[in-house]
């Protein structure tokens, strides 16, 4: 997905959206766009990109042999 961002000397561009949070982090963009409209960095709010959130309950997802074993039984 492409996200429109405005570089500090005023050039606009479209960058992946991967590329954003090292664009922010670089301080390299002032501002990128979102659904909602602009958001400008260093003033409005945006989420950690850095944050990683470990779930801590029980797995409940099957590995993907469990699953193609399954798939052989049927």
């Amino acid at each position: 997905m492409l996200i429109p961002v405005m570089y500090k000397n005023g050039n606009h561009d479209q960058v992946k959206d991967f590329t954003l949070p090292k664009l922010i982090e670089d301080d390299g963009i002032i501002k990128f766009k979102r659904s909602s409209g602009w958001v400008i960095v260093g003033t409005d709010r945006i989420r950690d990109m850095q944050k990683t959130v470990h779930y801590s309950g029980k797995e409940r997802r099957q590995n993907q042999i469990e699953t193609a074993e399954l798939i052989n039984i049927f």
